[in-house]
């Protein structure tokens, strides 16, 4: 990897969720409204990063449940408009592979979490830009957060899960 400070693009970059809902399906969430920084150190374990997503900029593809979502059964975003992720340790390899830990913030509480991180490249896009791309995926319980909000099914279960999967897409491009 080469050190220096990335810039998410959020053209080519998806912030993403999956939960499962009625107990037999899953559905996806992202969010369209953040930006990012990484700062990758000669020492990668000195690296560091802070993301800021707008909680109202959530998308899940259905207007009304983007609605139920925006309002206080889950995010609440009047009230909490974002959510914050900020690095506290880099455990990866000098290809970027491994684990990034760091402090999620949803709705005011913070918990810590680790994304398991795997680089896609660095390259140069056609513009002179350098490219730096990467996926990474963590689990988190909705419940830990403050969003709480369920209702139980007739054949047993509830609408929707406490375990929530985080999906990052990501490419940051050099400054």
């Amino acid at each position: 990897m080469i050190a220096g400070t990335y810039v998410l693009d959020p053209a080519h970059t998806t912030i993403g969720f999956v939960a499962r809902h009625a107990m037999v399906t899953k559905t996806r969430g992202k969010f369209e409204d953040f930006e990012g920084t990484i700062t990758v150190a000669e020492n990668i374990a000195d690296s560091k990063a802070d993301v800021t997503i707008k909680s109202a900029s959530i998308n899940t593809g259905n207007d009304d449940r983007d609605g139920h979502v925006k309002g206080d059964d889950f995010f609440a975003v009047e009230k909490y408009p974002e959510l914050t992720f900020t690095a506290t340790s880099f455990n990866v390899d000098e290809a970027g592979n491994g684990t990034v830990t760091g402090d999620l913030t949803i709705k005011g509480v913070t918990k810590p979490v680790t994304l398991d991180v795997e680089t896609e490249g660095l390259a140069e896009d056609p513009f002179g830009n350098t490219r730096f791309g990467f996926e990474a995926t963590t689990k988190i319980n909705r419940l830990d957060y403050g969003i709480d909000f369920n209702a139980p099914l007739k054949t047993g279960g509830v609408l929707v899960s406490e375990e929530i999967k985080i999906e990052l897409e990501v490419s940051a491009i050099k400054q």
